[in-house]
């Protein structure tokens, strides 16, 4: 009994000693993907206020077309907005309004920024955030029965059409939609999120709103599907020659089993770092659908914040959209990492 504790403490000591040595790499890498999201982001606030200053235009000219001013009553709009300031002072001003979250007020709407991008926001993630399951779901599912039966029939014609749609620009896909489904055939509206007379019923409500978006949604998942059907259709044809399939098949494992149990999951890993590092850019590439079907996110906001220019508002939504993008791009490094050993170990 005497020598039990001794050899307890050595055990437990030990162990605590494995698990140090294995965090130790997890964090320098947790630390090192931090700092490079911080990196990113600070570049990113940085850009979005230099990068705006050089574009053509004048937005206090442009609201004198508008309505007409006077040159005083122009020079007092312009101090008014601030824009008589040294340049390093304007800088200045924007760093707080960043940093505080405020992004400043809106040339055009007059109110803040801050309040516009949460009003808008949310239509923005139901948009895209529909496109992106049915995308991801249609894709994977097309890609591991295509990848599963390699020079098929079925592959050739679901790879030839997710192809021939991932190289449509957006622009067009949707004036096409637009164009046959609401101007001429009437099946669907042509722009907005709800009818002028939406339903009194939450039901209807629902459906009034679904109705909008069935042009969109189409519009972004037809551009986007591709590429989770050549991802995944490429990893389950790598795993089904693997030695580890041909065993289970020397087994005598059905051949639906083998690929929904062993080369489906296998085959995941590449497809759904892909989907962690698409979703933040599906979310900015929202202003061409949104524009076309005058959907009211923040894609649409953005394109009339460059008709002004809407300095303030443009800044804010850049670096909204820059930050869901640097965001999700992080995630996906830490998933990737979970779901490979191999990095792990590295």
């Amino acid at each position: 009994m005497t020598d039990a504790v001794p050899v307890t403490e050595a055990v437990i000591l030990e162990e605590q000693g494995e698990a140090a040595v294995r965090s130790a790499p997890a964090l320098k890498y947790a630390l090192s993907k931090i700092g490079g999201a911080a990196i990113s982001l600070v570049m990113v606030i940085i850009l979005g206020f230099f990068a705006f200053k050089i574009l053509p235009g004048d937005p206090v000219a442009a609201m004198a077309k508008q309505h007409p001013m006077s040159s005083e009553q122009m020079a007092q709009l312009r101090a008014q907005l601030g824009l008589d300031k040294p340049l390093w002072q304007q800088f200045g001003d924007y760093l707080i309004n960043v940093i505080t979250l405020n992004f400043g007020q809106s040339y055009v709407y007059k109110q803040s920024v801050a309040s516009l991008i949460n009003e808008y926001f949310w239509n923005t993630i139901l948009l895209t955030g529909t496109s992106a399951v049915i995308a991801i779901s249609l894709g994977l599912w097309l890609g591991q029965k295509a990848g599963w039966r390699p020079g098929s029939k079925f592959d050739r014609t679901t790879t030839g059409t997710s192809l021939v749609l991932w190289s449509v620009p957006t622009f067009w896909l949707a004036l096409l939609l637009l164009m046959v489904f609401g101007g001429t055939l009437h099946w669907f509206p042509t722009g907005g999120m709800t009818s002028p007379n939406p339903p009194p019923d939450a039901i209807g409500q629902i459906l009034d709103v679904a109705s909008h978006m069935v042009l969109p949604v189409t519009t972004m998942v037809a551009v986007v599907y591709a590429q989770y059907v050549m991802v995944m259709r490429a990893s389950v044809a790598e795993e089904k020659s693997a030695d580890y399939l041909i065993t289970a098949r020397a087994k005598g494992l059905k051949d639906d089993d083998l690929r929904k149990r062993h080369a489906v999951p296998n085959a995941l890993l590449p497809t759904v770092t892909l989907v962690f590092m698409h979703i933040g850019g599906l979310i900015a590439g929202a202003v061409t659908v949104e524009t076309v079907f005058s959907w009211p996110g923040l894609g649409k906001l953005t394109y009339e914040a460059i008709q002004g220019p809407d300095l303030p508002l443009l800044q804010g939504t850049f670096v909204v959209f820059s930050t869901i993008i640097i965001v999700t791009n992080l995630a996906a490094d830490f998933v990737y990492r979970r779901l490979d050993p191999r990095v792990r170990r590295g």
